[in-house]
């Protein structure tokens, strides 16, 4: 049924909008971390998030977003290296057997909660939402690793923070 096709009304429309001032989300990250200091082995305990990302439209896709941002963070921080062979140059991680990255067992649940501050810079009130996750998840998990290795003296790490060179970081401050 519906209206007739001569009154010109369908299920499509255009529209655009650009503001002139840009919104801005924010928010905090929080990791917990427990390193084994005979291995170097690092294990997430646990991970929080609160985000302000204006007027939330859609709370279980923006949740996804942020968790999902979280953990491709998590994973430069703690496995993700580009590795060339020195002596010809070729690729070693060019596939994922060889790519270090986050399985549903490495990383703990990412606990998301919204602390909503409407943008005034559109009608919505929203803020972007796409990539604060992982802007903020990979520094905020090395901060944790510093943060528990700094009663042992080590207070650098390179990226990714594997359970080698934590490893060798804490036997570096050790002398041995």
């Amino acid at each position: 049924m519906g209206l007739p096709s001569e009154l010109g009304v369908g299920l499509q429309g255009a529209g655009g909008f650009s503001p002139e001032v840009p919104s801005f989300p924010n928010g905090y990250h929080i990791c917990e971390v427990e390193i084994d200091p005979e291995t170097g082995e690092v294990a997430l305990d646990r991970y929080t998030v609160v985000d302000d990302v204006g007027t939330v439209i859609n709370p279980l896709l923006a949740k996804g977003q942020i968790q999902h941002g979280g953990v491709q963070g998590a994973g430069q921080a703690l496995l993700e290296d580009v590795v060339y062979d020195p002596d010809n140059g070729q690729l070693l991680t060019g596939t994922l057997i060889h790519y270090g990255i986050p399985r549903a067992d490495t990383l703990p649940r990412v606990s998301v909660d919204f602390s909503p501050v409407p943008s005034t810079t559109n009608p919505l009130g929203a803020k972007g939402v796409g990539e604060g996750g992982t802007v903020a998840s990979t520094p905020t998990v090395m901060n944790a690793i510093l943060d528990a290795l700094a009663p042992l003296g080590v207070t650098d790490v390179p990226m990714p923070a594997t359970p080698e060179r934590i490893w060798r970081a804490i036997r570096k401050r050790a002398g041995g």
